[in-house]
């Protein structure tokens, strides 16, 4: 393995402030005349680098975009008091709803409702959509043509998630909070990304408000099933096209 590819990727990924793709790191090296090295020879620097930091602080994670140097989870306790900011403050309303839309998109605003069994604050969607975690990804064919929403690369980077196949099934949990506390989880660290925003600017602008908490409705047993799970990977492919191949 060529040293010097793997010292430029290591940097490129200490300073990126987003995952990079294998294309991204091609175009690194594009120089006239230059011998570009092929995608093995990244993916062997990579893996050298993932061997490098099994010890370290720091790990390489590859996420939907691309790949991303950040701190591990376990020293996350003592990196993240380097903020004295709040840390971020999820509703009720905002974890179920981005529960279900990952679940069981695509899907429309009064599916949601209707799963809820409540009402969908205005202000929840629009969050979502402003941090970029959901996206409308169409409309429905039927009267009033209702917009359909999909998680987003973002989601999943965000969340440390490589595709929506690696959310835990449903089967495998009991209720909201099981959902939501596994989710959440896999955050913990990535407030100290060493190439992210930083924890300051991440409780920022995770910081919701809204008055919409609510419980699920227990009756609404249909979102607990291996079917819910196996619907949204199976649709993945044709509601994120602008994923991409990153692999």
């Amino acid at each position: 393995m060529n040293q010097q590819i793997k010292n430029i990727l290591e940097a490129a990924l200490m300073v990126a402030d987003e995952p990079l793709n294998i294309e991204r790191m091609l175009s690194l090296f594009q120089e006239e005349g230059a011998e570009l090295p092929d995608r093995q020879e990244l993916k062997d620097a990579l893996e050298a680098l993932e061997e490098d930091y099994v010890e370290r602080g720091i790990e390489l994670k590859h996420v939907a975009s691309g790949y991303r140097i950040q701190a591990k989870s376990s020293v996350a306790q003592w990196v993240n008091k380097l903020w004295t900011e709040r840390p971020p403050r999820y509703t009720r309303a905002l974890l179920e709803t981005i529960a279900i839309i990952a679940y069981r998109q695509p899907i429309t605003r009064g599916e949601i409702e209707a799963i809820r069994g409540v009402s969908v604050s205005t202000n929840v969607i629009k969050t979502l959509l402003e941090r970029e975690w959901v996206k409308v990804a169409g409309h429905r064919d039927v009267p009033g043509r209702p917009a359909v929403y999909a998680s987003t690369r973002q989601f999943l980077d965000y969340f440390n998630l490589k595709s929506i196949s690696e959310l835990p099934t449903l089967a495998e949990l009991r209720d909201l909070d099981e959902i939501a506390g596994d989710l959440f989880s896999k955050v913990e660290g990535n407030k100290t990304e060493a190439n992210g925003e930083s924890a300051a600017e991440a409780s920022e602008s995770a910081e919701i408000e809204t008055d919409a908490e609510s419980t699920l409705d227990s009756g609404e047993a249909d979102i607990q099933t291996e079917n819910s799970r196996t619907e949204a990977v199976n649709n993945e492919d044709s509601i994120d096209n602008d994923s991409g191949n990153n692999d």
